[in-house]
């Protein structure tokens, strides 16, 4: 009977699984020393493609192949972590705190600033990239800029550490 306990007990020690490991999108901006901008902005909606709209790495590991990381997560929803990445570069680079991701009360924006994420790809160890349209608009008039952002990122290391670094 001791000896099935001690076999159950090293079959179950040897079945557990690796943790689970979360990561965030940081802000990443530098000030510049342009000076401050007077305006309340709205980051969002964001829109990411469905593929990799989940909370697991999606890891391209070929052409034409990806791999889903079960133990590496993001800790929050990529549109709503890059739609706080970019309201914190925001925040930087025009020297105002007037930049919000979400309606808050007594909040009026001059600008809505909308993101639709194209591509947004992981290559471990090689790369992290972002192709998006955004749309900057001027909430009283509802004059309108769009424009489109490419971004190839280095990886500076294997792991998601670096990965999630590459993509903020």
């Amino acid at each position: 009977y001791q000896i099935s306990i001690a076999l159950v007990a090293i079959v179950a020690a040897g079945c557990s699984t690796a943790p689970s490991r979360f990561y965030a999108l940081d802000s990443t901006a530098i000030a510049d020393g342009a000076p401050a901008a007077h305006a309340a902005v709205m980051v969002g909606p964001v829109t990411v493609p469905a593929a990799v709209d989940r909370p697991e790495f999606v890891v391209q590991v070929a052409p034409n192949r990806d791999e889903v990381d079960e133990f590496n997560r993001w800790v929050a929803p990529l549109n709503d972590a890059i739609a706080r990445a970019v309201a914190g570069d925001l925040v930087v680079l025009l020297g105002t705190p007037d930049v919000a991701t979400e309606t808050l009360a007594n909040f009026v924006p001059d600008y809505r600033v909308t993101i639709d994420v194209q591509r947004f790809e992981s290559i471990r160890g090689q790369a992290a990239i972002l192709e998006a349209m955004w749309n900057v608009r001027k909430m009283a008039g509802g004059k309108t800029r769009s424009g489109r952002t490419a971004a190839r990122e280095p990886v500076q290391g294997q792991g998601f550490d670096a990965l999630a670094a590459a993509h903020s």
